[in-house]
């Protein structure tokens, strides 16, 4: 059931649209909300906003409950299998849902063709590793390739045709357009369209980009906290996969450990429910390393990249 915000003390339609418009389109995000935030967006007083804030908190339930329940709630998380039977065991079973998996790693190093892979399998029975469901895909470096795609369906004995079909690309051309494709998935998500995994490839490309030096780095790092949130809300929301691909950048300073660090620093590093690293082996073989999981132990998967996608080496 969708909420209705006009239902609130002091909100009415033209302050329900401008809300809306804001991204305030339920109890929750309200709820949580600070009135000054409402305040700026709604062109209402403060008080006005605080009462509306405590009414909406009114309407849900906030607080705390107890583990148990919480286990029984965790039974509805779905797992897409990545193609590869070591990779899905370095992260639990799969890409979960109500999570967000970050892949970093060199160019070349397998982080689209997972992406690219999942949008098949996500398509396929739960009983085959899938969710039955569709995909967002929002690609801020031009790197989607339907024909690749295509190529995986039919190795998968897919019909390519209807794989396609099944999947919305948009082109981000900065982050500003990145963050409002987030919200037009949520749009669609409460049309109805049963989009089960959102990919998003790559996270920080716009961000570093238009974010040059260290005078900027602060309002970099706030643009892209809001947007892990708004993805992170997609996954808990409507139970669905985020898979997110990171650029590295190299730390020439390092005389011991890695030579290579991930762009996006501790927000991104915070926000990512589950991180991978992936660097090249021989051929096409891949080395995918679990740096940061809430509930698995460090290690490392070999797979490799065939027209399948991703598989077990």
């Amino acid at each position: 059931m969708v909420d209705n915000i006009e239902e609130l003390p002091g909100v009415g339609p033209k302050t329900a649209e401008k809300l809306k418009e804001a991204g305030f389109s339920d109890f929750m995000s309200l709820a949580v909300a600070s009135a000054g935030e409402v305040s700026a967006v709604a062109d209402i007083s403060e008080s006005i906003a605080a009462k509306v804030i405590q009414a909406a908190r009114e309407k849900i339930e906030m607080g705390f409950e107890t583990a148990e329940k919480l286990l029984e709630k965790r039974k509805d998380i779905g797992y897409v299998h990545t193609g590869s039977s070591n990779l899905d065991k370095l992260i639990g079973g799969g890409v979960q849902t109500q999570a967000i998996t970050e892949a970093h790693g060199p160019f070349g190093s397998g982080k689209t063709q997972l992406g690219l892979t999942l949008s098949v399998i996500v398509q396929k029975p739960k009983e085959e590793g899938g969710l039955e469901g569709k995909v967002a895909f929002i690609d801020t470096e031009n790197t989607f390739r339907p024909e690749r795609v295509a190529q995986i369906a039919k190795a998968r004995e897919m019909d390519p045709k209807e794989v396609l079909k099944n999947i919305f690309v948009a082109r981000a051309f900065n982050s500003d357009h990145q963050m409002l494709l987030a919200e037009k998935v949520s749009e669609m998500l409460k049309e109805g369209e049963n989009i089960k995994l959102v990919v998003v490839d790559s996270l920080t490309s716009h961000f570093r980009s238009e974010y040059v030096g260290r005078g900027t780095l602060s309002e970099r790092q706030q643009k892209l906290n809001r947007h892990l949130h708004m993805l992170q809300k997609l996954a808990d929301q409507f139970n669905l996969c985020v898979y997110v691909t990171n650029q590295v950048m190299a730390t020439p300073d390092a005389f011991f450990g890695p030579t290579m660090k991930a762009v996006g620093g501790h927000v991104l590093a915070h926000a990512s429910t589950y991180r991978l690293f992936f660097r090249k082996s021989k051929g096409n073989k891949r080395v995918a390393r679990l740096i940061d999981s809430p509930d698995m132990p460090e290690g490392e998967a070999l797979f490799q990249l065939t027209e399948k996608g991703v598989e077990d080496a």
